[in-house]
């Protein structure tokens, strides 16, 4: 009995192995893309929904008839940290900044969102309008996952332990993707444009029992060497030698604010987010602290 030949494989039927194994591959790169990409929507839409909750909505004001009361006498009061009721008149009375009202729930954030939540940015004019978190163990965890714990973009708003979440630093670097559909930080690019920045001056902090205003004074390309390295900003010397830097630069997409002063003994938020296609660069927005001290 004649022995079966073995088959044996031809040029035709390599050619339909690697184009079946090459489609297989295809739609395994295709689903990895569909699944990151519903995956950073639906990031991106829990993001717009909780901006679009801390929202007030205006309500109007119907003035009543109240009966006059005798003068009461003067009594001593003690100073103490302001609420903040006073704090948001205290603005408006100082500097005739009308802060935006944010319907905030801090505990309630924390206990259904993310824990890490701690405060919250706020820029009129861009969409950024999101809450900020830092994590307690991974200074990098929030570049590389989302509020709920997913890995991919967009990621979240976040600062890095170096920094106290109570924003009484010197200086406090706060860090956020540049997304190309114009979410997280992508918008502190607008600072480019001078009228923009002109247009623009105020960056809202919102924390738990306080608000923050920082007067942006400088927006500008730099290095991606980061800025809590090497450089003491408790030090008088050191900071004003960092602030003294920064004052004097006059590169291109740089803008500075005339008239505003801003000293050692002032607390700077510094934004910061990439720049496209220049990986070894970030773009700065930076504000002081109008403070009560």
């Amino acid at each position: 009995m004649k022995k079966a030949q073995e088959p044996t494989l031809n040029g035709d039927n390599i050619r339909k192995i690697i184009i079946v194994v090459c489609a297989f591959l295809a739609l395994v790169v295709a689903g990895v893309m569909v699944f990151r990409y519903a995956n950073q929507r639906a990031a991106l839409k829990k993001l717009e929904e909780m901006a679009q909750q801390t929202e007030t909505p205006q309500v109007e004001v119907v003035a009543e008839t109240v009966e006059e009361e005798e003068p009461i006498a003067d009594e001593t009061v003690e100073e103490g940290p302001m609420t903040l009721e006073q704090k948001l008149q205290w603005y408006k009375d100082t500097y005739g900044i009308e802060v935006p009202e944010k319907n905030l729930d801090f505990a309630d954030l924390q206990e259904n969102t993310n824990a890490d939540i701690y405060a919250w940015i706020y820029i009129p004019n861009t969409k950024i309008d999101y809450p900020v978190l830092q994590h307690p163990t991974d200074n990098l965890y929030y570049l590389n996952y989302n509020l709920d714990g997913s890995r991919g973009y967009p990621g979240c708003i976040y600062t890095e332990d170096y920094n106290s979440k109570d924003f009484s630093d010197p200086l406090t670097v706060m860090y956020g993707h540049n997304m190309k559909n114009g979410s997280m930080f992508a918008n502190l690019h607008l600072f480019e444009d001078t009228q923009f920045f002109e247009d623009n001056p105020y960056i809202y902090i919102y924390l738990p029992e306080d608000v923050l205003v920082y007067q942006v004074f400088a927006s500008y390309p730099h290095s991606d060497a980061h800025l809590l390295y090497g450089t003491n900003y408790s030090n008088s010397v050191e900071f004003g030698m960092y602030l003294d830097e920064v004052l004097s630069q006059r590169s291109m997409n740089c803008n500075l604010r005339e008239g505003v002063e801003v000293t050692t003994s002032d607390r700077v938020l510094t934004l910061s987010t990439c720049i496209a296609n220049q990986a070894d660069k970030r773009y700065l927005v930076q504000g002081v602290l109008l403070d009560e001290d």
